[in-house]
């Protein structure tokens, strides 16, 4: 007997199908049978598991959201040394700029201007990023010699500088500008920002 496939991991495929779309062929794309041919599988299989197409940005969002998280989080673990064989936050930020990551760029600029647009997005977008906030918090504790001995606020402004610089090279590497793509290069750069810091 054929094993019926897991719905889980389905859903998780066609998401990943949708990304796909989304980086290539922008929102106005996106659509239930391109997903589906994307995904490999049989006509009416995308729109079977996510009726509307409401539904399938919002499961989409989500799944770039953990894809988003799972990365951040081995940063993480390596900014507190938790693991050496953990890649650096420079490491996580230089794979944007190659596959399979670089179609997930895209995808996550296609859903961030949609949410401007789109209510059942827009809650999803906005609350990914005020989580992201807090694990790059976590992480300037962990990289900052006597980080927790540093005022809050110092802290939030470390980390802000760092997430809009970070999103800035995720910007260049969607619109092709790779200049500032080897992790030795961003890991320098993200260090001399936080080294130029008046702690006081």
């Amino acid at each position: 007997m054929r094993r019926k496939p897991d719905g889980d991991q389905r859903r998780r495929d066609l998401c990943d199908a949708a990304i796909t779309v989304l980086a290539a062929q922008g929102a106005k794309g996106l659509s239930h049978i391109k997903v589906d041919r994307a995904a490999g599988v049989a006509e009416g299989t995308t729109s079977a598991y996510f009726r509307t197409r409401a539904a399938l940005l919002v499961a989409t969002t989500e799944r770039v959201v953990e894809l988003d998280l799972v990365g951040l989080q081995k940063a993480k673990s390596a900014a507190g040394g938790e693991d050496p064989q953990t890649p650096r936050l420079a490491d996580v930020v230089a794979a944007a700029a190659r596959e399979p990551h670089l179609t997930r760029a895209k995808a996550r600029y296609e859903l961030n201007m949609l949410a401007t647009r789109e209510p059942a997005i827009s809650d999803l977008v906005r609350r990914a990023n005020e989580g992201f906030v807090e694990l790059y918090r976590d992480m300037m504790l962990r990289l900052l010699p006597g980080g927790r001995d540093l005022p809050p606020s110092v802290i939030d402004d470390l980390s802000a500088i760092t997430q809009t610089f970070i999103n800035g090279l995720l910007g260049r590497y969607v619109v092709g500008d790779f200049s500032i793509s080897e992790p030795d290069d961003i890991d320098r750069l993200l260090r001399r920002m936080v080294a130029a810091q008046d702690y006081s």
